[in-house]
């Protein structure tokens, strides 16, 4: 529990009040929810045991669908279950560790997906340096410099959250924890520290969504140089990597490149990139890319 703070729990309002709208929530998104895990439980699973899938761009589709099952998992049950729960209340120990884990696996496909454009600029602008620069020894430290680096976000998230004292409301006009809704029930000037939230989430989103465009547009540039099949190629698999990172920068921006201010659309903007875009990603990945879908169809027919 938070030093100088007379609270020990909160209450989340989620999305809405009303009781019919609240059943309708427990349905939609526990299915939502459910096919979440399904489909990047099957992404997982077929990288892992199939053979054609070995290449440096899906074992950094591996990770990031495993951050978007674990990223879905920290925010999708607790609003599934608070939807039909008359008591929607979350412990200060419970609340750090969705602030904390929310923050970690978001700031973890981030990075996953930096490393995935990479992995395609080389590809793509240095094909013959390619083996060579992308080997496996290379793809595991990348994304292991991508876990500390995440770790060293959240960590700081968390030390930030730690230092907010609340002395008297506890009512989250949310349907999670994060750092925005708690900055408004802080019985202090949040000012300074809401520019380090700023400065610390805003900065990480906005500076790699234009990294990520930078690496974009150079890739499309080099593709003049290619056939026209090679094109092709190159072009399927670059869209759906940035349908991808649209998705999830777009919200992700709007949520924490401003100051602590709430608008009525910040929950289905966060409905989006927490619910939405861990759904969304595996059937851009799958339904674009026929080696996904052949691997599958070999891997799990097969079974059957």
């Amino acid at each position: 529990m938070s030093m100088n703070s007379s609270v020990n729990e909160f209450i989340l309002l989620g999305l809405t009040q009303d009781p019919r709208k609240q059943k309708a929530i427990f349905g939609v998104f526990l299915m939502l929810y459910l096919a979440t895990l399904l489909g990047n439980f099957l992404i997982v699973v077929t990288i892992k045991r199939s053979r054609t899938l070995g290449s440096p761009m899906y074992f950094f589709l591996f990770y990031l669908s495993f951050a978007d099952a674990c990223f879905s998992t920290t925010i999708a049950p607790r609003l599934i279950v608070d939807a039909i729960s008359q008591q929607k209340t979350i412990s200060y120990n419970e609340c750090m560790t969705q602030v904390f884990s929310a923050h970690f696996f978001a700031c973890m496909e981030i990075f996953v997906l930096i490393l995935m454009a990479f992995d395609r600029y080389v590809a793509i602008c240095k094909p013959l340096r390619y083996t060579t620069i992308m080997n496996r020894h290379v793809c595991s430290v990348l994304v292991i410099l991508g876990w500390v680096g995440s770790c060293i976000h959240s960590s700081a998230q968390i030390f930030l959250a730690s230092r907010l004292p609340f002395c008297g409301p506890n009512v989250i006009d949310h349907y999670f924890c994060d750092l925005q809704p708690l900055l408004k029930l802080a019985c202090m000037d949040t000012y300074v520290i809401n520019l380090l939230v700023v400065t610390n989430s805003g900065a990480i989103c906005l500076v790699s969504f234009i990294i990520l465009l930078i690496s974009y547009v150079v890739i499309l540039y080099s593709l003049r140089n290619h056939s026209a099949e090679g094109r092709r190629k190159a072009l399927s698999t670059c869209t759906s990597h940035f349908i991808v990172v649209v998705l999830f920068f777009g919200p992700c921006i709007f949520m924490h490149t401003r100051p602590a201010t709430t608008f009525p659309v910040d929950k289905v903007v966060a409905v989006f990139y927490t619910i939405g875009t861990p759904l969304l990603n595996p059937l851009i990945y799958t339904l674009r890319n026929a080696e996904v879908k052949n691997a599958m169809k070999k891997l799990w027919c097969s079974k059957g």
